[in-house]
């Protein structure tokens, strides 16, 4: 393992004297919207509102309001980003997680002169203490409901501290120490956690850990099954980074807080207190989510009182993603992929070769199995294969088969697929009534009363544009000369 400690700073360092993945700016800029509205048109991606593209991840220099302070956006909004940050190719990121899973470096405890998150500390018994003024939070719209941490790592712990974990969730800053959170009912292990402490009338002591290095921002974000209930995903952040994640006692709270990370927001997460998400603004929204809309805002958040915020003294960064930007397909379908090629791997050894869940799924509606069909007799596993990608990650709605031949990292060779291997009338699946993700609009009884009782319910697609087997010399594809040197020509 690297000697040198990993952390945000040495990613950035890497990534400095590459412009086509990294750049500054000094010009002056406002969190309340503009910041987003800005690296909408450089590199957000996803699906955020055209016109949008992948670009380079970008530092704020000099944000309104907060002296000092730095913003950073779209570390992760590109796959090639992540696949140099990690030093892999990124065409198998998913494969290369899956490793990381079963092989988990687990976190280790450090001193606190070993912490350089808690350098600058600001206690909630401070007179001027304000969360507002301490955070620059950006908005992503006008609309917001308010200030919102996007890529804060909460991390805490049940009640006998005998299991810990860490989840991303949306957090919105609602007063001077009070802050909303939406966990999303069913299966984060933070939500178990919570209950606990709730059905104890006792509150939640947590960490709010914000400006992390990629391995430990998209590491955190595996879901059952990959990671039952009990499995602290910060071992697959060391695993990825092959150097353990530091870990370093609260100073307020009963709990442990991320050592290197930029900031450090502790508190309690309140029982039987509730807040409307809108509640300043009253705008109806919250922020918008991965599927490119914004959010209804929610009138029951639960409730995080803030004890104190450190931060690192050299200009500390704050880290903000669009909410569907590719950032998010990053953290979310990366990890995806890793679950679904394990839970594959397991049923149907060597049958799926690769998968891919695109932007266009936000990273988590849809993903595309590349299938070896090696004779007459795995002819049909490929619909098995993806029954078991639903079966791995509950929120798929979308599954897209597809030869060894065809990049699935290029939707238009996938959908050329569609076009050339495919006939609507025998090779499509619907599977009525399943479970899915409630941020899907169309998921709501009044779109489909047939088949969805409740919102979060939806119908789910199969698409398979696999070559059946027996006709498989009928569908090879043009034979160009393989030229090896090509790229001289270029010189």
């Amino acid at each position: 393992m690297s000697a040198e400690k990993y952390d945000l700073r040495s990613v950035l360092a890497e990534l400095k004297d590459d412009p086509a993945q990294y750049h500054e700016t000094d010009v002056e800029v406002d969190p309340e919207s503009e910041l987003a509205g800005v690296y909408r048109y450089i590199g957000a991606g996803g699906t955020v509102e055209r016109p949008t593209q992948e670009g380079p991840a970008m530092m704020f220099n000099n944000v309104k309001g907060f002296p000092d302070v730095r913003v950073l956006i779209g570390l992760m909004a590109s796959r090639k980003r992540v696949g140099k940050m990690f030093h892999q190719e990124y065409r198998t990121l998913g494969k290369y997680l899956n490793q990381a899973v079963s092989n988990p470096v687990w976190p280790q405890d450090v001193a606190e002169d070993e912490a350089p998150a808690h350098e600058v500390v600001h206690r909630a018994t401070d007179a001027d203490f304000d969360i507002r003024k301490l955070v620059a939070a950006p908005t992503n719209t006008p609309q917001d409901a308010g200030p919102y941490i996007t890529v804060g790592v909460v991390l805490g712990s049940n009640m006998d501290k005998s299991k810990s974990d860490v989840t991303i969730h949306r957090m919105v800053l609602e007063g001077k120490d009070k802050i909303g959170i939406y966990i999303m009912p069913g299966g984060r292990h933070i939500g178990a956690f919570a209950q606990e402490y709730e059905k104890a009338n006792k509150p939640m002591p947590i960490t709010i850990n914000i400006g992390l290095d990629p391995a430990i921002t998209i590491g955190a974000t595996f879901e059952p099954p990959t990671t039952p209930f009990g499995y602290n995903e910060l071992g697959v952040a060391g695993a990825i980074r092959q150097q353990a994640v530091d870990l370093v006692a609260g100073l307020t709270v009963d709990e442990k807080a991320i050592a290197r990370s930029e900031y450090t927001l502790e508190g309690y997460i309140m029982p039987n207190e509730r807040i409307q998400e809108d509640i300043n603004t009253h705008t109806g929204k919250a922020m918008p989510e991965f599927p490119g809309y914004d959010g209804d805002a929610n009138p029951a958040l639960q409730v995080i009182k803030v004890t104190a915020v450190t931060h690192r003294k050299d200009h500390p960064i704050m880290q903000s993603v669009i909410g569907p930007s590719e950032e998010h397909v990053s953290m979310a379908g990366i990890p995806t992929e890793a679950s679904i090629m394990q839970l594959v791997d397991r049923a149907i050894p060597g049958k799926v070769v690769n998968v891919y869940n695109p932007p266009a799924g936000g990273g988590k509606l849809m993903t595309i199995m590349q299938i070896h069909k090696e004779n007459e007799a795995d002819e049909g596993i490929q619909r098995q294969a993806a029954l078991l990608a639903f079966s791995a990650f509950k929120e798929l709605k979308t599954v897209i088969l597809v030869d060894e031949d065809v990049d699935i990292s290029d939707m238009n060779d996938v959908i050329w697929t569609i076009n050339t291997r495919f006939q609507a009338d025998q090779d499509i699946m619907v599977l009525p009534g399943m479970r899915n993700h409630p941020l899907d609009p169309s998921e709501r009884p009044e779109y489909d009363p047939k088949s969805i009782r409740f919102r979060g319910m939806s119908s789910k697609l199969v698409i398979d544009g696999t070559v059946p087997f027996d006709m498989k010399d009928q569908f090879e594809r043009a034979q160009f000369k393989k030229v090896d040197d090509w790229e001289k020509y270029l010189k």
